[in-house]
């Protein structure tokens, strides 16, 4: 909801594109440069506590958000300057979010949870955006960023109350921990390329949700529109989460996942193609939530299915490091676009898009002819 609010806002404050793009990349870089400590500190510390931290910093930053916009103060830079420090205290947040799995299942139930974890994250992508839109309509953007404190406040509470076993872990050389890491991926073919294909696919694909706004401003369709639009992506996320959660065991996994991401590809030439051509007719509103559901669906197949697999095969005393580096992919949303802003501003918004699907559709399949290793994943052995 929150990242939705402040797109729209920068976006009424400035009518730009490229404020657009410095919003992901005030977001991105902080949490790229925070998130490979973050590993660290994952690895080192009780994860429930470093995510007890990490709530409360986000619930006082968007506070203070919400009050610069409901006195009326805010401008574009107090924004990024918001965005960039949770940025910041989300690098630290991904990598203890996610390798907290562990200590609440048992390794046999790891398929279905990281599927079940995408299904209600995925549906809050579906529902909440779609209020969001609303609630800017009614009361503004400073409703929703109080309301998302107040969702980090909950939070906190069910960390408090939450049991989490932490074993105590041997500190050494913390510049060695993180080469540890980086090694066991550099020297682990699978690791590195499920971890290289799910970047691309962040920063030249699902980066396109980034410069929405441009799209429904093309399209007409104002704030409701907007968060519609948004939520059309959550809606075809938890679709492929529950398709694909049916081929995990499969003998063709691998196939199906690498397909899933050409599939991904080919969706967003249809969603660029939609708003250069039909934007300003009846129409184009509702075939674009079509395009917008049938990427995230098929994108899940290769997310869904590649998550899994590393959660699976990473050892537990590098699982921080290691998911650490891999939760970089969600600050490539926002740090692609960056790059698809500025090329909407100089060309146009279609183009942007339509040039980062050519650039997964070439990875992806790149990649299914050139490495055995991924292509024939087979679901059974894992």
């Amino acid at each position: 909801m929150y990242f939705v609010a402040m797109a729209w806002l920068v976006f009424k404050l400035s009518g730009s594109a490229f404020d657009l793009g410095l919003l992901g990349a005030a977001t991105a870089l902080p949490t790229i440069a925070a998130t490979l400590a973050g590993g660290l500190v994952a690895d080192r510390f009780n994860r429930r506590n470093v995510l007890i931290v990490t709530n409360l910093l986000a619930a006082a930053l968007l506070a203070a958000l919400a009050l610069l916009d409901a006195t009326g103060v805010v401008k574009v830079w107090h924004v990024l300057a918001v965005a960039g420090l949770l940025g910041m205290v989300h690098g630290f947040d991904l990598p203890a979010r996610i390798s907290i799995f562990t200590a609440l299942i048992e390794p046999h139930q790891m398929m279905s949870a990281v599927a079940l974890n995408s299904i209600l994250w995925q549906a809050t992508r579906m529902v909440l955006p779609a209020l969001g839109g609303i609630l800017i309509a009614l009361g503004g953007t400073a409703v929703v960023f109080m309301l998302c404190s107040t969702g980090f406040i909950v939070m906190i509470l069910v960390l408090i109350a939450l049991a989490v076993p932490h074993r105590t872990r041997t500190r050494s050389n913390t510049w060695h921990d993180f080469i540890d890491g980086a090694r066991f991926i550099g020297q682990n073919r699978l690791f590195y390329l499920l971890i290289a294909l799910t970047w691309i696919m962040m920063f030249f694909g699902t980066s396109y949700v980034q410069i929405m706004p441009i799209f429904v401003d093309i399209m007409g369709s104002e704030e409701r529109g907007y968060g519609i639009l948004i939520s059309a992506t959550g809606v075809g996320s938890v679709l492929g989460t529950i398709i694909i959660s049916r081929f995990q065991q499969n003998k063709n996994l691998g196939r199906i996942m690498l397909g899933g991401a050409l599939l991904a590809a080919l969706s967003l030439y249809g969603f660029a193609a939609n708003a250069g051509f039909a934007g300003d007719s009846s129409y184009a509103f509702m075939v674009a939530s079509g395009f917008a559901i049938l990427y995230s669906a098929f994108s899940s197949f290769y997310l869904i299915s590649s998550m899994t697999i590393l959660q699976l095969k990473v050892p537990d005393e590098l699982r921080g490091r290691v998911m650490g580096i891999h939760s970089i992919t969600f600050s490539l949303i926002a740090l692609g676009g960056l790059s698809a802003g500025s090329l909407a501003a100089m060309v146009s918004a279609p183009f942007a898009v339509a040039a980062g699907a050519t650039v997964l559709l070439l990875s992806t399949g790149w990649m299914m002819m050139r490495f055995n290793t991924v292509r024939q994943l087979d679901g059974r052995t894992l």
